[in-house]
């Protein structure tokens, strides 16, 4: 199995990249939301699922370890595929995944293209209250992040969705680093 990868960026497309590592090229697919994270850069490391059917092998990979897992403990909904958890994850970072799931908010899962109400509702019975614990540390990062925004005077709404941009983009950071970046988002 493969668990990481890093290497050069050969191609990138929209779901896909192509890390040419030790003269292999690896077709990955990836989140639509993880193409601006690898836009611009020559090098990635990508946190990788390994998918093994009879007929075809394919790699998942990821910016963040917490993308992974959150993927891993997707694909183990009866009923969701590897397609259905890259698409959830293409509109919806984990935390926010977590939180429509502890939320039972059924409506914001079911927005994302392909998942309907029945398998919104079984993603929250499966899935509630196991989500919390395959968010990485970047959890306690961000709401450090955002109560540090919100004493600055940034409203709750304001500092969750620029901390959750930054991420986004540039993956698990240390607060120290996060901080910065939040802060220039929020200033333009």
């Amino acid at each position: 199995m493969i668990g990481r990868l890093s290497g050069r960026i050969a191609e990138l497309g929209p779901g896909e990249v192509v890390v040419d590592a030790g003269g292999v090229g690896y077709e990955i697919r990836v989140p639509v939301s993880a193409h601006a994270w690898l836009a611009g850069r020559p090098e990635a490391t990508l946190y990788v699922h390994t998918h093994v059917r009879e007929d075809q092998i394919a790699l998942f990979g990821f910016p963040t370890r917490s993308e992974r897992d959150t993927f891993r403990s997707l694909i183990a909904v009866s009923g969701v595929g590897p397609r259905t958890a890259l698409a959830l994850l293409s509109g919806l970072t984990p935390l926010d995944l977590a939180a429509a799931i502890e939320g039972e908010q059924w409506r914001r899962l079911a927005a994302v293209p392909g998942i309907g109400r029945r398998t919104a509702e079984r993603l929250i019975v499966e899935l509630k209250g196991k989500l919390g614990a395959g968010t990485g540390a970047s959890g306690g990062v961000r709401e450090d992040a955002v109560s540090a925004l919100v004493n600055l005077g940034y409203s709750v709404k304001d500092a969750e969705a620029a901390v959750a941009e930054v991420l986004r983009t540039d993956g698990e950071l240390g607060l120290d680093q996060l901080l910065p970046r939040v802060l220039k988002l929020l200033v333009r």
